[in-house]
């Protein structure tokens, strides 16, 4: 998103250096959900459909459904047209985070870059958002940045920082063998059978 700039090297989206992009193009190619989720004073529906004013209430509904946002907004009186306060306030932290993953899935980007955005979910939340993620978004770029193995060990790519610095890199059964870094960390947060692979 250009937050900061690469003191070397390059980003590149579709070959294209970032910078060689307007905001407005770069920001329309990329949905990007904070782990500090933050709302518009408004509606459920308008926050969702922030990207678009035209948005139809069938994809509005949809990216509540991927975001596993649905339940709890048909729970309150107004449904999606409940108001939301400045900020979100008058919404969990974990419903602040489905709703923010909501309005990035809405939009029409090409690249996803969820910054540590599930952490406020419970395990059983996650697990069900990654794989509507993983269906939904298929053939998109997706990022996710984590503390927790269980939310990228499924990943094509997994980049273990430690330090600012990269350490290991590879797929979760590839890190396992290779990165000392990775196998603490997995070792502290999965269980036999998570770490073998069994339970998915």
């Amino acid at each position: 998103l250009r937050l900061y700039d690469v003191t070397s090297g390059s980003v590149r989206v579709d070959g294209v250096d970032v910078r060689e992009l307007s905001q407005g193009a770069l920001h329309e190619r990329i949905a990007y959900v904070p782990q500090t989720s933050f709302l518009f004073s408004g509606t459920i529906e308008s926050n969702i459909s922030y990207s678009d004013g035209d948005m139809g209430r069938e994809r509005i509904e949809e990216a509540a459904h991927i975001a596993q946002a649905t339940d709890f907004i048909e729970g309150k009186e107004g449904s999606f047209e409940s108001e939301v306060s400045q900020g979100g306030s008058n919404v969990s932290g974990g419903q602040r985070q489905r709703l923010a993953i909501a309005r990035a899935v809405a939009t029409k980007a090409q690249t996803f870059l969820f910054d540590d955005s599930f952490s406020a979910l419970d395990y059983a939340t996650d697990a069900s958002l990654r794989r509507e993620l993983a269906t939904t978004l298929e053939g998109s770029t997706v990022c996710i940045v984590a503390q927790r193995i269980a939310t990228i060990r499924h990943a094509d790519n997994i980049v273990v920082l430690e330090d600012g610095c990269v350490v290991g890199q590879g797929t979760h059964k590839q890190l396992l063998q290779d990165c000392d870094v990775y196998r603490e960390i997995a070792q502290s947060q999965l269980s036999s059978d998570e770490m073998a692979g069994v339970v998915r």
